[in-house]
This record gives C-alpha cells, structure tokens and sequence, in this order.
C-alpha cells in the first residue's frame, strides 16, 4: 500500500505489473518527497560498455536527447548512488563530473537539485535519479521510504516482463499466427485458408497455444497472449 499525497491509500501491487502502473507510483513518489522528475534505468550490456536502458522517465524528451546516454551514464558512476540502508546524499551543485555543456543542459531544462538511488533487485542493479527544480526542494528523509517502494514496484515490473518473455518464447511463430487471427475473429476454415495449412493443423495449433499457457480454453489463451503482448 502507498499514501499517495493527496492522504488517500492506494493498492499498487497489481498495477505495477504495467508500465502505466510503475510511471504512476514514480509520479506519487514525486509528489511526496518534493522530487518534480524521475529517471529510472539500467545499465545494458547489450548497448555497449557504456550503454543504458531507460525504464521510465518523466524528463522532456529534449533533456534526455541533449543530456544523452553518456551523460547519463557518468552520474550513475559518479560514486553519489546511496544503496538501501544508506542515508541519501544530494549530488554536488557544481557536478564536477559532468561537462559544462551537459551541466547547461541539466539547468536549461529544469533540473538544479538531485538525488541518486541504487536499487538491487534480485541479481539486478537499477538507478533512480530524482530531480528538482529548485534547490532545497527534495525531502531528503522520505527517500528511505522511496528507496524501498522503488526496489517493490521494479520486483513487480520485471518480473511480469520476464513471465511475459518467457511465454511469448513458449509460443511458435505458427501457433502465435494463429491466436492472432482467432483473436480477430477468423473461423478456423478461414485461419487455415489465411496460412495455407489445413483445419486439423490449425486446431492443433491452437490447442499447443492453450496448452502451452496453462489455459482452460481459447478464449483464456488470447486473453493471456493479449495481455502479454505476444498477439
């Protein structure tokens, strides 16, 4: 449960299985440790020695564009990170380690105030950066209680990103054609006609899709794949 600023709690636990529901706990959190922004992301192998993810973010894209990966990149490895457990410290107003350019770019687009949080999810490391407008702003003794419903919300979000990883990998792109068309409301005979394979084929298919996700039915697979984004 989450005491949103306008006093009124809030179960997040299902939503936070979304983006939209993890954008919307960052924004509740904004509001009540003073942040205005958030940036949430993680480092990513897969980009380069130096590359990033973005997970969710309320920056304007400008500041994100001018800023950059590498900008980015060097405050999540300034040494400012507090970890859970650790009292959090603002970063230095003159952000030695970033350029004059990038540190123009930062006061342009409102940010003059920051405080940089590393979260340990699993065997997996994100950062959260909140910002503020002005100095001064950020309550700094509400980012322990922040801390811990960041760690919470990106558990929840990653791991429903994983479930549905794993069952669109369960899916073959036969099987998957499949639920789509059924899905858009094509008979089987049409389905078939549509893939060049016969009824029989197409059935099979389908009842492998139901199998596969643990379904009762054809209805409860498209349902699973609609809401897992596999179709």
């Amino acid at each position: 449960m989450l005491l949103a600023s306008n006093g009124d709690r809030q179960d997040d636990a299902a939503p936070m299985r979304t983006r939209a529901g993890l954008s919307g706990l960052m924004h509740r959190l904004c509001a009540d440790i003073g942040a205005d922004s958030y940036l949430l992301v993680e480092p990513s192998v897969e980009r380069g020695a130096k590359g990033l993810r973005i997970i969710a973010s309320n920056w304007i894209y400008d500041a994100l564009e001018e800023l950059g990966g590498e900008g980015i990149f060097k405050i999540i490895e300034s040494g400012h990170a507090a970890c859970a457990g650790e009292a959090p410290q603002a970063l230095p107003a003159a952000m030695p380690f970033l350029s004059p350019a990038e540190r123009l770019c930062l006061r342009e687009h409102g940010h003059a105030e920051f405080y940089l949080q590393r979260l340990c999810v699993g065997k997996e490391t994100e950062f959260v950066l909140f910002s503020a407008a002005a100095s001064r702003s950020i309550d700094a003794a509400m980012l322990t209680r922040a801390h811990m419903m960041c760690c919470y919300a990106l558990g929840e979000y990653l791991a429903a990103r994983r479930d549905e990883s794993s069952l669109a990998g369960a899916l073959s792109e036969r099987e998957r054609e499949c639920l789509k068309w059924v899905a858009e409301g094509k008979t089987t005979d049409e389905v078939a006609l549509i893939l060049g394979v016969s009824s029989n084929t197409v059935n099979s298919y389908v009842a492998h899709a139901i199998q596969k996700f643990g379904a009762s039915n054809r209805a409860m697979a498209i349902a699973t794949a609609i809401r897992s984004r596999i179709i």
